[in-house]
């Protein structure tokens, strides 16, 4: 990548970040704390240092822009049946081999690309689109945290929530001014946070501080959901799978909304097989065993730990068909019908959907 023009609408001065000598900073948005020399982009490829002052280099620049249900997010417990004006930039600050979304996320060995929106304009077309929220997704919206905090802001005016999809690396200083205005968010997790995975396949040193990410923002109001990608061969040790709910019921508590998601061939990594569905099933159940009490499989539509269930008597609760609710079975104060067990859902059912086929 060669010299952007800092002329452009999208750049802007960025937030979290420190000089040091000969133009060189760090950046303290994430937990990479990349040294960037004058001249140098940091590992998301979108934060460039010109002259010893850090820039973004996609505020605005959208990749994206759709009304998606928030169960594609996925949040299940937050809102459920509501709709989201979904948003996202180029650039990520891991570089996982088996993304969905490489076009996306990886675009900064190709160039950065998109479309230019203003915060306003996100914020109308949200409203004009009838979206209930906004979410900060498709590529790791930590990176373009200047855009995602002041869009935040405006939507808030226009009483809309915000949710973010997120890998977790975001620093403690740049979520105690984000989490303001932010009110969900999923937090993802990949082969069941085992650290050589990370290393080898992502190009990240350690998933240790996502789990601080996950305590900050529980403490700070954000309700939070937590997904799991389970991948063949590599990522599906049951042990690591222990460990990791064991940190989460200590961190977040028993009741987080957890999905484990079922992998599929994608970019570097097309030549693994699609996470058996009896292997998520295996691991669920040992989820349920390590005290979690919400426990979905994601990528598999049609199966029934789609669903909700209580978790004191076993009744059927929410029913789901992929990202559609299509059965509601809750009290008006979320509590089971049949034992009274108030289950940890934020809002009523916005609007009940049968998906067509």
């Amino acid at each position: 990548m060669g010299r952007p023009d800092l002329s452009k609408p999208w750049v802007r001065t960025a937030k979290y970040w420190r000089r040091l000598g000969d133009n060189k900073v760090v950046c303290d948005l994430c937990y990479k704390r990349c040294p960037i020399s004058d001249g140098g982009y940091g590992a998301c490829g979108v934060r460039y240092n010109s002259g010893g002052t850090l820039y973004t280099l996609v505020y605005g620049l959208l990749t994206a822009a759709n009304l998606d249900p928030i169960e594609k997010k996925p949040l299940s417990h937050f809102h459920p049946g509501s709709l989201v004006f979904s948003i996202s930039t180029a650039g990520c600050n891991f570089m996982c081999m088996f993304c969905q979304n490489w076009t996306l996320s990886q675009s900064r060995r190709n160039g950065i690309f998109g479309d230019f929106m203003t915060p306003e304009e996100v914020v109308r077309e949200a409203v004009r689109e009838g979206a209930d929220g906004i979410s900060y997704t498709y590529n790791e919206p930590t990176i373009f945290y200047e855009f995602m905090i002041d869009t935040a802001a405006l939507a808030k005016k226009e009483n809309l929530f915000n949710t973010m999809v997120t890998n977790g690396y975001i620093t403690t200083e740049a979520l105690e001014e984000l989490t303001k205005f932010l009110d969900a968010a999923t937090v993802d997790f990949k082969a069941n946070a085992n650290k050589e995975f990370y290393r080898k396949f992502m190009g990240v040193p350690d998933p240790e501080p996502i789990y601080e990410t996950i305590n900050y923002m529980k403490k700070r109001g954000v309700f939070v959901e937590v997904t799991d990608l389970v991948v063949p061969k590599y990522g599906d040790s049951v042990e690591d799978l222990r460990k990791l709910v064991r940190k989460l019921v200590e961190v977040v508590g028993d009741d987080v909304p957890f999905h484990l998601l079922r992998f599929y061939p994608h970019y570097k990594m097309s030549y693994l097989p699609e996470t058996p569905i009896k292997t998520l099933e295996k691991l669920a159940e040992v989820a349920k065993s390590e005290g979690l009490k919400y426990v979905y499989l994601g990528n598999v539509p049609g199966h029934h730990m789609e669903n909700t269930y209580c978790p004191n008597c076993g009744e059927l609760l929410i029913r789901r068909y992929g990202f559609y609710v299509t059965e509601w079975r809750l009290t008006e104060s979320n509590k089971c019908p049949k034992c009274g067990y108030a289950v940890n859902v934020v809002g009523t059912l916005k609007r009940k959907s049968i998906p067509w086929f």
